[in-house]
């Protein structure tokens, strides 16, 4: 297939533009990106779409993300992250079924390919999610997923013994470790190798020492990557000052950090914490609307990039959110770190553009096969289209995608050399059938956990 007559952003090494541009596709990968005119007279026999109008980005990566807490949208306004967990999701999540799990997967691949994500990175799906629904649903939808199964071996937060998760999922070693290495066998590298399975570990606290070193020490020898939330909320640092570290002390002293370890949040750091990022090349995933929504703080974005830490974005969770929209995410990246330093020149449009995908990539250990748009390369991308009152006119291409195009302006999504998103609709899933069976699941949760009439919000529903 050649895709032709669109602004292409690259984002290859020399960040090039072209208009009027063309992508030809054969099977799974990018056969050649180059001008409309080029591509077509080096290839008069290839089947064409035209996209003119639209400015084709690589596919999307978000570096952290709960699928199952979309069932939970809305369900936990406006409370701060430790009544967020303990009064409301982890009550939620504790009445999970393996279905809702499977459910659950569905909506948030569903919306994430719709609003242009086209690989993300599970953080920590518990067991009774049922973990082998999570892998079905990315094999059936076509979507690039790297899926952290949880570990850990204590229900406490911050080492609190009033901060504790729901009975319902508190895990122990087997349950979390061992099972994790039974899912890494069965189900890595699957669907054509669109499945990666990771470790997801949950945050100091929640794991022993021990734990931690011998999943750090498996990670190492099996090679298989790690992600973590890690000082999201003043409490983490505080509990890890108790223990006479920092946060990048304690995940050093238990062998966290490195190339192949993703951590979230990362709020609460200090000027040694950053430079340690740095020196063992530990990736961070920057989540601005969450940390804002929950009044968590704002990660020091600029001075880790300034360090040369690679940082990547995530929208984390729907209740904490409530939307599973990288590209609204973007745009909030791009604005928030100018009003906390008044400096407008901070966090530019272009490095917002990197960290939703080539940093992403970076992040995943997956750059030499996405995150742009490159020859050989997977063929996975987005084509926003432009025609429209709210984003004309424009003249910088990466500008209109970060600052005024939303996940609803998603023309078109290839995954894997495969169009998953055609005009706007779904081609592998029932989008009607996915949010009708989410509905559903998401009302039968909250009524077992008993917090139907706390949902509801603060003012009177009859």
């Amino acid at each position: 297939m050649l895709y032709t007559h669109a602004t292409i952003i690259t984002v290859n090494s020399s960040r090039e533009i072209i208009l009027d541009g063309a992508i030809l596709v054969h099977g799974n990968l990018i056969a050649a990106v180059d001008k409309t005119d080029v591509l077509i007279k080096a290839h008069p026999s290839e089947e064409v779409t035209n996209l003119e109008g639209r400015i084709i980005i690589p596919g999307l990566i978000s570096t952290h993300m709960h699928t199952a807490q979309t069932l939970l949208r809305g369900a936990a306004d406006d409370l701060e992250l430790v009544s967020w967990l303990c009064e409301r999701i982890w009550v939620l999540q504790g009445n999970f079924t393996h279905e809702d799990g499977y459910a659950a997967a569905r909506i948030s691949i569903a919306e994430m390919l719709l609003t242009g994500t086209t690989c993300f990175l599970e953080s920590m799906f518990a067991d009774r999610y049922g973990f082998d629904g999570l892998c079905r649903a990315v094999e059936e939808s076509g979507i690039r997923g790297c899926l952290g199964k949880i570990v850990m071996d204590s229900g406490k937060y911050a080492g609190d013994p009033k901060w504790a998760m729901h009975p319902g999922l508190i895990e122990n070693r087997e349950m979390s470790l061992i099972g994790a290495l039974d899912m890494h066998k069965k189900w890595d590298k699957a669907a054509n190798d669109r499945i990666r399975v990771w470790f997801g570990a949950r945050t100091p606290g929640g794991v022993s020492d021990a734990l931690y070193k011998e999943m750090t020490s498996i990670s190492k020898s099996q090679g298989i990557p790690i992600t973590m939330h890690c000082a999201e909320v003043a409490a983490d640092r505080a509990f890890l000052k108790t223990l006479s570290h920092t946060p990048m002390s304690y995940c050093d002293s238990v062998g966290l950090l490195g190339p192949s370890t993703v951590l979230a949040h990362m709020v609460h750091l200090d000027d040694s914490d950053i430079a340690k990022l740095a020196e063992t090349k530990t990736h961070v995933a920057h989540c601005p609307t969450s940390n804002s929504k929950l009044a968590s703080g704002i990660c020091r974005v600029p001075e880790l990039l300034d360090a040369g830490v690679n940082v990547g974005l995530g929208t984390d969770g729907a209740p904490c959110n409530n939307t599973n929209d990288l590209l609204q995410e973007m745009k909030l990246t791009g604005i928030i770190h100018k009003a906390k330093s008044y400096d407008p020149t901070l966090v530019p449009a272009e490095t917002v553009m990197e960290m939703a995908t080539i940093n992403g990539a970076k992040a995943l250990g997956l750059e030499d096969s996405i995150g742009s748009l490159e020859v050989g390369k997977k063929a996975d991308f987005v084509a926003i289209d432009m025609r429209y009152v709210h984003l004309q006119p424009y003249y910088s291409a990466v500008s209109a995608v970060v600052y005024c195009a939303t996940g609803k302006d998603v023309d078109m999504v290839v995954v894997d050399g495969r169009v998953v998103v055609q005009g706007g609709k779904l081609t592998t899933m029932d989008e009607e059938e996915v949010w009708r069976e989410g509905e559903r699941r998401g009302h039968e949760v909250v009524r077992r956990a008993g917090l139907t009439e706390k949902v509801k919000g603060r003012w009177p529903v009859r």
